[in-house]
């Protein structure tokens, strides 16, 4: 049950800022790697969406911001 919904692979975190505009930094990022699977339409709506708008901006470079890697562990909750 709680391992469905607890991340088991590793999650980078860093500093940063909104990707829209006010583009307010101070935003604490969390990116798990994971691959998810996506149908056609739903990469069609973020493609129609991300062309139609343009309130993002490109990838800003590191400016000496540190990522960290945290492997997550599980506790072992015995069986039931």
């Amino acid at each position: 049950m709680i391992d469905d919904v607890l991340p088991t692979v590793p999650i980078f975190r860093y500093s940063g800022s909104l990707t829209t505009p006010p583009c307010t930094e101070g935003v604490k990022w969390h990116v798990a790697v994971s691959q998810e699977g996506v149908s056609k339409a739903e990469v069609y709506s973020y493609k129609f969406a991300l062309e139609t708008v343009e309130n993002f901006r490109p990838v800003q470079s590191l400016n000496n911001r540190t990522v960290t890697k945290q492997t997550p562990v599980l506790p072992s909750f015995g069986t039931w």
